[in-house]
């Protein structure tokens, strides 16, 4: 195990990537940051470059070393790119490239470039090699909705007792978490890392390189049914955390959903001990009388084995009391204090996706529109009626959901279902929000109150004119809509009860 004191080093690299020592010019230098964008790089950091979709990071292997980059992982096209460096090759052996190599202390201060056959691969070995040397517990974080505020719940319940991080924003990939397992020290005790997937086998893979303690999946849906093409396949892809955690006897701990039956069955695949949470009165840690109280957050009856708390928390939503056990439930599983799990769930730092924000004509809006599903849409739509209840209008603008694959009319059409039992007034963009818009009007929505467009631009046009003094207003979509354009727009100068959006 690292020392308190000890950093990532070049070393460190040479060792973890090609099994060799560097010589004392170079072996001692302290890395600062690990970077897949040049532009983010600093004094001390080491650059992977990665080849995109849309660019190759061995084109800017110079201007990361001009940025302040102390070394590169590279494939060996970086022997052309770069012209002054001092090259490790996979066998150990040096190559010294510059005008200004003669002197020691030139050689001192060249940047190092570890030259491998594969970039992102080197990257996950470095990861795994340094994570397996840090005394730090990580609880890994996967499902198809709720990963993220799952994951920022968890982290505040921890770092009650524990020094804890969490991987940022959606570093949830097999460059993301390598990254953030990099970004670790050995001060760390506890990090709570979210793991996405797009096919089978990457969560197998994420865990291989983080080698979660604690395992918590929170749904499966059909979001990336348009790649896996089988709601089963996904709850296969979801399985792989909890089977690949350590069995009970080694402390491994899988958090599932108890109210889900597709993650209720991983209980079968995994060596860990089994926790369940829901809302179902058979599982470990369950949650009745639940009151959602809009904007002032929910309250609910928590049980777990014979005890029995009241909480009141800052979440927003019913469906936010499923966060709320993930997060107590993780405490339970390290070991904390019921004081220090709900003070834990006081702290509304990162819990909250969507964003309650003023708008145009004293309107208020719910922006939730960093990303969307069925599932997460529906809660939204709920949310939305808590907040409006009867007092105030309420208006959902919601745009396309995508990679549901052949659920994706079906998923549009459940949505619209809800969205008219809910909403005053429903805008749709986009193509496949049509459906939204055919199922609420089907289900008895005037069509004075339907109006399905094509742009953000036509959905802020009509609300501008649709828009009352006190309605609440809901903007969902997935990312690919980037439907905060609508809510830039609607919060524009809102401080003006006669203002209106450019």
């Amino acid at each position: 195990m690292m020392t308190e004191g000890s950093k990532l080093t070049l070393n460190h690299v040479a060792d973890a990537l090609f099994g060799v020592s560097l010589s004392p010019e170079w072996r001692d230098r302290i890395i600062s940051d690990t970077v897949i964008d040049s532009r983010a790089a600093t004094a001390g950091s080491l650059f992977v470059a990665l080849r995109g979709e849309k660019t190759d990071g061995h084109l800017f292997v110079n201007a990361a070393f001009e940025g302040g980059a102390t070394a590169a992982i590279a494939q060996d096209r970086a022997l052309e790119a770069c012209d002054r460096a001092a090259f490790v090759m996979p066998d150990g052996a040096v190559q010294v490239r510059g005008p200004a190599t003669e002197t020691q202390r030139a050689r001192e201060h060249l940047p190092v470039v570890f030259v491998v056959p594969d970039s992102l691969a080197a990257l996950q070995q470095l990861a795994t090699w340094w994570r397996s040397r840090l005394p730090v517990v990580t609880i890994g974080v996967t499902g198809s909705v709720g990963k993220t505020t799952t994951k920022e719940t968890i982290a505040n319940v921890l770092a009650t007792r524990y020094t804890t991080t969490r991987s940022e924003g959606n570093l949830n990939n097999e460059i993301g978490l390598p990254l953030t397992l990099l970004r670790l020290g050995p001060a760390m005790e506890r990090a709570v890392l979210e793991m996405g997937m797009y096919t089978l086998g990457e969560i197998a893979q994420l865990c291989e390189m983080a080698k979660p303690r604690i395992g918590v999946v929170t749904n499966v849906g059909p979001v990336h049914l348009e790649r896996l093409g089988a709601i089963e396949a996904i709850a296969q892809a979801k399985s792989e955390l909890p089977r690949s955690l350590p069995p009970a006897d080694e402390g491994g701990v899988a958090i599932l959903n108890r109210d889900d039956s597709l993650v209720w069955a991983m209980a079968s695949v995994t060596k860990a001990r089994v926790f369940s949470y829901g809302l179902h009165p058979e599982a470990d840690l369950w949650a009745d009388e639940i009151i959602s109280r809009g904007l002032e957050g929910i309250r609910f009856r928590c049980h777990h084995g014979r005890k029995v708390y009241h909480l009141r928390l800052p979440m927003l939503g019913r469906h936010s009391v499923h966060t709320a056990l993930r997060g107590a439930a993780a405490g339970l599983a390290d070991g904390l204090s019921w004081d220090e799990i709900v003070s834990g769930l006081q702290e509304i730092r990162g819990q909250l996706r969507l964003m309650v924000v003023p708008g145009l004509r004293d309107t208020t809006l719910i922006d939730d529109t960093y990303n969307a599903s069925p599932d997460s849409s529906l809660a939204a739509l709920n949310l939305l009626g808590e907040i409006a209840n009867t007092s105030h209008r309420a208006v959902a603008v919601l745009g396309d959901m995508h990679e549901l694959g052949s659920y994706a009319e079906a998923g549009h059409r459940l949505v619209g279902a809800r969205a008219a039992q809910v909403v005053d007034k429903l805008i749709t963009v986009g193509q496949m929000a049509r459906w939204t818009a055919e199922e609420a009007l089907a289900a008895g929505m005037k069509s004075i109150d339907v109006h399905p467009v094509g742009s953000n631009t036509d959905a802020v046009g009509i609300l501008q004119g649709l828009i009352q003094t006190g309605d609440v207003v809901l903007i969902k979509g997935s990312r690919a809509a980037a439907m905060e354009m609508i809510v830039d727009a609607l919060s524009r100068g809102c401080n003006s009860p006669d203002a209106t959006a450019a």
